[in-house]
């Protein structure tokens, strides 16, 4: 009887030691880093403690793998041979399935989900003994280590943990589970910020610029007053000056250098410098991201560059507020409309500007139309028609419909479109059209 004693204490005690190695390599994996490093600025030792565990993760997996592995073999023994006197030889069978039960579920599925339900306090709790834990089958660990190594590079396979790029997709995931929840307004608009924010190292400043066709230009040569005027007449603080050709750019005007130009020269147009009101203009490859550019913007103090092609030509400009807008949306202000060249009917359609970028409407009407191709609206339908359509045309693309207004020679300058219905756009959401 004592020795049935023992080994039913000695099942209790494997069976607790699972629970813990269970609980804790779920608690460990799954608590937030963010919140960790939260509480460890703030002064809270263990989660300091946590970070460093999850910095050799592989070590502390395999560690609590063999403490669990061990835990549950000897208690499964333990507890058939301690019901093999109740149950004799016959129930053998009977004492092996109720104890794999118990250990299921007990050991590993009660632990685990508390363990996903609570992962940041748990962790911080379980954190010091875990580490004791670490250091004792270290020895064991590091021999198995290297003979999983050993293995994976006999098939080839490459062991070197978790890519970048497998974190980068982790985040992603995050942020639109979190996008696609039943959030309120602002916490959706959240999350389409920190999503925007990944995408600044994918894109390039010519998907995002302002083309050169629609820059407004002064010719340093035209007379000082009418430069005044046009600069005055001007929704912007920084124009481009050109002289002899448009592509030979020789200087940035800046509203606040010529209004200091024109009261050192007590308004007399006739005695200002041009030159006196413009700055250096910054020439930038249109290949450069979105990231690089506004960590440049930042480190020269800029808001306005030039960018120009291969071959030296400019082909349109961009400016912090373009690199901005990309994150928190449009910014207004009193020159500009929801989205320029946009017109909403009440039909339900839209009367577009040809110029009109596709990533400004996918972001501010909720449109799915696909911007890997092209970057306007004009040039969606010329890629998918394959041709210049003639006015009056209509052709349907991904649910919606478009019909050409306007054309100036081979430039589409006016479009209607007609959106998909809410059933239907997300009908073809789920069927995978916009994916």
């Amino acid at each position: 009887m004592d020795i049935y004693w023992i080994e039913l204490g000695g099942f209790l005690v494997l069976l607790a030691a699972s629970v813990f190695f269970a609980g804790a390599e779920t608690a460990v994996t799954g608590a937030s880093q963010a919140r960790m490093i939260a509480l460890q600025e703030d002064g809270d030792e263990r989660a300091g403690l946590v970070l460093k565990l999850r910095e050799k993760k592989e070590q502390v997996i395999s560690s609590l793998l063999l403490g669990n592995t061990f835990s549950n073999i000897f208690a499964s023994a333990l507890a058939t041979a301690a019901l093999l006197p109740v149950l004799g030889e016959q129930g053998v069978a009977a004492a092996m399935v109720g104890v794999s039960v118990i250990v299921f579920v007990v050991a590993e599925v009660m632990p685990k989900t508390y363990a996903i339900i609570n992962a940041n306090s748990l962790a911080l709790r379980l954190a010091t003994p875990l580490r004791f834990v670490v250091a004792a089958f270290a020895p064991v660990t590091g021999a198995v280590g290297k003979l999983v190594g050993w293995l994976f590079r006999l098939f080839g396979v490459d062991a070197h943990g978790i890519s970048e790029s497998a974190h980068e997709e982790e985040l992603r995931g995050a942020i639109e589970l979190f996008k696609g929840g039943e959030q309120e307004k602002a916490e959706k608009a959240t999350g389409t910020m920190l999503s925007s924010i990944i995408e600044l190292a994918e894109l390039q400043v010519e998907e995002i610029m302002v083309h050169r066709r629609n820059v407004n230009m002064i010719n340093v040569d035209v007379p000082m007053a009418q430069i005044v005027d046009e600069v005055l007449h001007s929704a912007y603080t920084r124009i481009p000056v050109w002289k002899e050709s448009h592509d030979n750019i020789i200087g940035v005007i800046n509203t606040k250098l010529l209004l200091q130009e024109l009261r050192r020269c007590n308004g007399d147009t006739a005695k200002m410098d041009i030159y006196n009101a413009m700055m250096e203009p910054w020439f930038i490859p249109e290949s450069t991201t979105l990231f690089d550019q506004l960590q440049a913007f930042r480190r020269r103090r800029e808001h306005f560059a030039i960018m120009v092609d291969e071959y030296g030509v400019v082909t349109g400009v961009v400016t912090m507020e373009d690199i901005l807008e990309e994150i928190v949306g449009q910014i207004e202000d009193e020159h500009d409309t929801v989205v320029a060249g946009v017109s909403p009917q009440e039909d339900g359609s839209c009367t577009l500007d040809g110029k009109v970028t596709i990533r400004d409407l996918n972001r501010e009407l909720g449109w799915k139309l696909p911007d890997e191709e092209y970057s306007t609206i004009a040039g969606l339908l010329l890629f998918e028609t394959q041709r210049i359509p003639a006015v009056g045309q209509v052709f349907t693309f991904y649910g919606y419909r478009f019909e050409v207004l306007k054309k100036q020679r081979n430039q589409l300058t006016l479009l209607r479109v007609i959106p998909p219905s809410p059933e239907e756009a997300e009908l073809r959401i789920k069927e995978g059209y916009y994916a």
